[in-house]
């Protein structure tokens, strides 16, 4: 499974704020209200346990959890 799958799957089956049947890798999580303020945390440590990384309080910005494709560029960078 990709890494980007995995991410869209969580945020479906896990911290959706609202259901949702698809979500498009570049959607805005925040600006739609696919995901609230405590599901981005959950996703930051869904992110940290998967992917085996540490994400630091700074990089928890917009431009890096903004989308799926954000979050898996991210992910790639700290790899």
């Amino acid at each position: 499974m990709t890494d980007s799958r995995k991410i869209t799957d969580y945020i479906l089956n896990k911290i959706s704020s609202e259901p949702i049947d698809q979500l498009s890798n570049h959607e805005n999580l925040l600006e739609t209200g696919i995901v609230d303020s405590m599901g981005m945390m959950k996703l930051v440590r869904f992110i940290e346990s998967e992917f085996e990384i540490n994400v630091p309080f700074e990089d928890m910005t917009v431009e890096n959890f903004m989308s799926v494709d954000n979050i898996t560029t991210y992910i790639s960078s700290k790899s």
